[in-house]
């Protein structure tokens, strides 16, 4: 999966292809994905998509339906939403978000599939991308969504967290802690000023409803270097969805 996640985010640029959906199409993505991490039957190739037996929904290469990549982990029931709005401009983030989804059983991975110029879902509704993760937070999962910012926009850090517009909870201030002792200078948004990277107005965080909702900036150096030590230092922050016993 590995090598089509780096041929699909390298296909992405400013130039691509890409057309809005409409709000028919997007009502046709809330219902095919909802089928499709229920294992009922979806009409996601109405859409565009290609859809593998292990829930691997992909975009038609080239079209102007760039709406995305999804995969569901069938290994345990539905636990926390991954999200990558901007694949091709925050660099890694996609490698780094694989990564996480196969650390977390029940993990949904979802790639915006254009390039932020042409398609920016951290920011825009009318986006499956949009109404895929909104789904999902309804469904009760907590949502971690990765973005990366250049070093020099904030020397003093390297890793920015916050809870969007919302108050951050007992997980993203483990998630601050795990990578803080996993050696980042992590700066807390709901605790120190953060230059615009506090993820206020992301769209899917608004929308999160008090779902969880973790917005992880990520400096240049460290998606380059160090994505290994993000990832085990998230998935050790017990961001899923906790279930009764």
């Amino acid at each position: 999966m590995e090598s089509l996640l780096r041929s699909f985010t390298a296909a992405q640029s400013a130039r691509q292809p890409y057309r809005r959906p409409t709000a028919a199409e997007l009502e046709t993505a809330g219902t095919g994905f909802a089928a499709l991490l229920d294992g009922r039957p979806h009409h996601l190739s109405d859409l565009g998509f290609s859809v593998t037996e292990d829930a691997l929904a992909v975009q038609e290469p080239g079209s102007e339906r760039a709406w995305g990549l999804y995969a569901i982990d069938r290994s345990a029931p539905p636990s926390l939403v991954i999200e990558v709005p901007h694949a091709s401009s925050d660099l890694r983030t996609d490698l780094i978000g694989l990564a996480l989804f196969r650390q977390v059983p029940g993990a949904v991975l979802a790639v915006a599939g254009a390039h932020r110029r042409r398609e920016d879902p951290a920011h825009d509704t009318r986006t499956v991308f949009h109404v895929v993760t909104t789904l999902l937070a309804r469904r009760g999962l907590p949502q971690v969504q990765l973005h990366g910012f250049n070093d020099r926009t904030m020397p003093e850090a390297d890793v920015v967290l916050s809870a969007g517009a919302a108050v951050a909870d007992d997980a993203a201030r483990r998630a601050a802690d795990r990578l803080e002792a996993a050696g980042f200078r992590v700066r807390r948004a709901w605790a120190e000023p953060c230059r615009g990277l506090a993820g206020t107005t992301n769209v899917q965080g608004l929308a999160a409803g008090g779902t969880p909702f973790l917005h992880v900036e990520l400096n240049r150096t460290t998606r380059e270097t160090r994505r290994g030590d993000v990832v085990r230092a998230l998935a050790g922050a017990e961001l899923t969805v906790r279930r009764a016993h």
